[in-house]
């Protein structure tokens, strides 16, 4: 099996969000995320994407009828944990965490340079997903 040639990402997280109005503005503000599309029926977020770079997001609002509603669960449903997160690349670790922090986001890893190379942190948005930001590139040659 081969990855189509002509897509910009071909791994794109999905999350769920019990007021997903709320997270597509605040991911947008506290993590520097754009709005690409944002399809809704009758004030429900059925598929939204944003953006970062040549990156992307997809959410939507939580919802326990749909087959793939009652597949998720929320952060808090399970103590916190996660069972997978998203790491997003940016140009500046000290300022995403500075941008992230004044917007409220709760830093569980401090931000410290990495062994493999580079500096990063961990932290939980609004509703409690777990996020990693660094400036490591595993893309650029070494």
């Amino acid at each position: 099996m081969s990855a189509p040639a002509d897509t910009r990402a071909t791994l794109i997280p999905c999350l769920r969000y019990r007021d997903a109005h709320a997270a597509i503005d605040w991911l947008c503000r506290a993590f520097g995320f754009e709005r690409h599309a944002v399809y809704e029926h009758e004030g429900i977020v059925m598929h939204a994407q944003l953006v970062y770079g040549n990156g992307m997001v997809m959410l939507g609002s939580v919802d326990g009828i749909s087959e793939w509603g009652k597949l998720i669960v929320q952060p808090d449903e399970v103590g916190g944990r996660e069972t997978q997160s998203a790491c997003v690349i940016v140009a500046d670790a000290d300022d995403h965490h500075a941008g992230a922090v004044a917007a409220g986001a709760r830093v569980v890893i401090p931000l410290a340079d990495q062994g493999y190379g580079g500096r990063g942190y961990a932290c939980r948005d609004l509703e409690g997903h777990l996020w990693w930001f660094g400036d490591y590139d595993p893309w650029r040659e070494t």
